[in-house]
């Protein structure tokens, strides 16, 4: 019974972090990315494909993490585990976002400097 609750749990927010995460990064993205390519065109392409490969990533990991779930058998393991499980989405969803800014950020570099 726990478990059942706490996959409806982890689903649930989860779903809406990469969703609303993934919205807002693509809306914000916009602007970054014309600042750095000056091409409105390309910018809109790559940010659908960084928003497209987002989504995959995270579903798929929200899908693997599915099948590695330990029972839980009282409410304090059903909050424990349900916090660190969507403690993880919140970190890899943040490196992701990191990781995009500075490689995009070094990419205009190494582009302006030719």
């Amino acid at each position: 019974m726990f478990n059942i609750v706490s996959y409806v749990i982890f689903l649930t927010v989860s779903f809406y972090i990469t969703i609303d995460v993934g919205r807002r990064c693509f809306i914000a993205g916009k602007s970054y990315l014309e600042y750095l390519l000056h091409d409105k065109g390309m910018c809109l392409t790559i940010n659908r494909i960084l928003l497209g490969c987002y989504y995959l990533l995270n579903l798929g990991y929200i899908a693997v993490n599915l099948a590695f779930w330990d029972r839980v058998g009282s409410i304090e393991e059903l909050i424990s585990v349900t916090a660190v499980r969507i403690g993880y989405i919140a970190l890899i969803l943040c490196v992701l976002h990191y990781m995009n800014i500075f490689t995009l950020y070094f990419l205009k570099n190494k582009l302006t400097l030719k």
